[in-house]
């Protein structure tokens, strides 16, 4: 009897045959014994098409267990038996997915822990997560900080041992009666709900450990290298307060040591910079508990910055063709209704007000206002592109637990624009807004960002509105504008505004993070809503285009970037506070006053220290502030009609003439630079 022969079609387009239940380790093997022992697990992407697909299951289940389709790519352990033609990819420490297999490994080689160290406890799930992993478990017992620097040094046991990680199959019956035989109540909850009748189930085991598990795993324990326990929490099992409490240990994991304290440098940097930290040491901003959570109260430095910030903006608006106009607060929910937000929008609105005459909600955005201002005159096509911004206040409401400083609130300033144009103008609208972005992007410092579209779901036609040919011609739109530039860009089904597709800039800071601000969005649903027009060229009355657009995406949310970016210490043209002049002694309080008033004179933000306190403690005190200039002087300098230059981060520059310093930082604000 011959062996069924399979083919395995490998990333580099090479097909091996090979003997149905070759393990991706043989195959690995076969290529390299260094890429097998570099290997961690396998993704497998049958070779079937889309028309194979059989789509009778619509399940919220089947969609939360996509990956068991047979159809689907899945990642697979290194031992998995091949049994049919597949495409193979052996992932190492450079696939994404790779580190998502090996928290997954870390997490039991932690429950592995646990139950040795306190037999009595009971397993809830321990899945991967972006930042590392995590474990519930159910112990009466509340685990304490040295518990936790005990299971860590119990983990490092465990992976000493080189414990092979084995996967099981099991009747579910078989593993629900053992379950609930046992009492134990959160495995047998997700045996019942994510399993079906008859079916067999996987468990892995490593040494005694045995767990409830799809994986899949790392080879063996060996392989979790780097590993740290991070915090524990508390949460009732499934969100029930009626139900137990369990315990919550984080962890993370790495490939290597390196990695792992590079990504702990990063996290002590990042809270180094938390803008809620320094809006509060450098007095920018608060929220004042009396008034209301996720409300924005700007201090005098803070506000300093945000006129800077509206300046610019106001005045580049007007530069590249766009009106100002300034909108109420609230509206008639009549108005909500006719947009559309009162239905699409409703549960993010403050709830309704009534008033005299009819009910107001507060404005969650300025589109249907800026719709109005465009309706209330007749408008022809030689008029068009109208286009309207505002930094106008917006209220929306966000959850209790969601809100975060200046990132997430509830009331804030948004830098909105529509532009109103006739269908052959919008491809050039849209790559304006692009450059505009990219302008204020640069100017603010930022040299990296990333590109998303962001288009309709045709599978899910009740979370959108509009015709699928006005979807296709308003992604066509998009997708022309990105091609134009030669921006590379990643496409989101399915996460478009409910009137339109979006294009997405995500600027990267300092720490290499994302950060949503910048949005470009299509809108086909709400000229139609009010009926908006515009006479053409034909004497007709034709719908306009509508295209959103916002650059700071919220004044509030820019500030915290930028306060995070800059760690506080701004570039001299945003520093609120300039220059800081430090008297020597009271008798130089004189020219001190002489020197504020040329500096002001000449544009400057600046601030006098003529405390009675030692030079030292005043200059201390201005670089606490993250001033960027500290000018120091006493006789010598007031003699010489000179100053004693200080830079922040660079330290002491000696002594120059007044003029040559004015004339060097004005240069360095009118060129918006980023150094001292």
């Amino acid at each position: 009897m011959s062996m069924q022969t399979i083919s395995i079609h490998l990333p580099d387009g090479a097909v091996k045959q090979v003997p149905a239940g070759t393990t991706p380790f043989d195959i690995a093997n076969s290529i390299s014994p260094r890429l097998a022992a570099a290997s961690i697990a396998a993704r497998l992407t049958p070779l079937t098409t889309a028309a194979d697909v059989d789509e009778t299951e619509d399940s919220a289940e089947a969609a939360m267990y996509a990956a068991e389709d047979k159809h689907a790519p899945r990642l697979v352990d290194l031992t998995t038996p091949l049994t049919e033609d597949t495409q193979l990819a052996l992932l190492t420490e450079k696939d994404p997915d790779a580190l998502k297999v090996v928290r997954h490994s870390a997490a039991h080689v932690m429950a592995t822990a646990v139950l040795e160290l306190y037999p009595e406890t009971k397993l809830g799930h321990g899945p991967a997560t972006d930042a590392g992993f995590f474990y519930d478990f159910y112990r009466e017992k509340p685990f304490t900080p040295d518990d936790l620097a005990a299971i860590e040094a119990k983990m490092a046991e465990v992976v000493a041992r080189d414990e092979k990680f084995v996967r099981d199959l099991e009747p579910r019956e078989q593993a629900l009666a053992e379950f609930e035989r046992d009492g134990d109540f959160m495995k047998t909850h997700f045996v019942t709900k994510f399993t079906k009748p008859g079916e067999e189930i996987s468990f892995y085991k490593n040494g005694k450990f045995v767990d409830f598990c799809r994986g899949p795993h790392v080879p063996s324990t060996g392989r979790v290298k780097a590993f740290k326990v991070l915090s524990i929490a508390g949460a009732y099992w499934l969100g029930d307060e009626k139900n137990p409490q369990l315990q919550r240990i984080y962890g993370t994991a790495f490939f290597n040591k390196k990695e792992m304290d590079e990504h702990f440098a990063r996290l002590e940097e990042a809270a180094r910079r938390d803008h809620r930290v320094l809006g509060k040491q450098l007095d920018l901003f608060s929220i004042q508990e009396l008034a209301g959570a996720g409300l924005i109260f700007w201090h005098p430095r803070g506000g300093m910055i945000r006129k800077i910030m509206e300046d610019w903006m106001r005045e580049e608006c007007i530069r590249r063709g766009y009106d100002l106009v300034f909108t109420p607060h609230v509206a008639r929910v009549n108005l909500w209704q006719t947009s559309g937000h009162e239905g699409f929008y409703a549960d993010n609105m403050f709830t309704p007000m009534k008033l005299d005459d009819a009910y107001y909600r507060m404005k969650p955005m300025n589109c249907p206002f800026h719709i109005l201002i465009y309706k209330n005159s007749p408008r022809s096509y030689r008029d068009l592109p109208v286009r309207l911004a505002e930094l106008g206040n917006v209220y929306r409401y966000e959850r209790s637990g969601t809100m975060h400083g200046l990132l997430r609130v509830r009331g804030f300033t948004q830098d909105d624009a529509h532009i109103f144009c006739r269908p052959d103008q919008v491809v050039d609208e849209v790559e304006g807004c692009l450059d505009f972005a990219e302008a204020m992007l640069k100017t603010f410092g930022f040299k990296e960002y990333r590109v998303e579209l962001s288009t309709w779901d045709p599978k899910d036609p009740g979370h959108f509105t509009g015709a699928p040919e006005q979807w296709q011609h308003a992604e066509d739109a998009l997708r022309s504008v990105l091609e134009r530039r030669k921006l590379e860009y990643k496409s989101f089904p399915g996460e478009a505004a409910f009137y339109g597709p979006k294009i997405d800039v995500k600027l990267v800071d300092v720490l290499g993070r994302l950060w949503q601000l910048s949005t470009v969005q299509f809108d086909f649903n709400l000229p139609a809503r009010f009926e908006l027009e515009y006479v053409g060229e034909d004497g007709q009355k034709h719908q306009p285009v509508m295209v959103h657009r916002a650059l700071f995406g919220s004044v509030e949310r820019f500030f915290g970037v930028l306060i995070e970016h800059y760690a506080g210490a701004f570039p001299l043209w945003l520093a609120p506070v300039q220059i800081g002049l430090v008297p020597i002694a009271e008798r130089h309080h004189e020219y001190a006053m002489k020197l504020e008033a040329e500096l002001k004179a000449a544009g400057f933000r600046v601030e006098t220290d003529s405390r009675n306190e030692k030079m030292n403690s005043k200059i201390r005190d201005f670089a606490n502030q993250k001033t960027p200039y500290i000018l120091v002087f006493g006789d010598k300098e007031a003699e010489a009609g000179a100053v004693s230059v200080r830079a922040r981060a660079k330290g002491d520059l000696g002594s120059i003439p007044l003029a040559d310093f004015i004339a060097k930082a004005k240069e360095l604000v009118a060129t918006q630079s980023m150094e001292l």
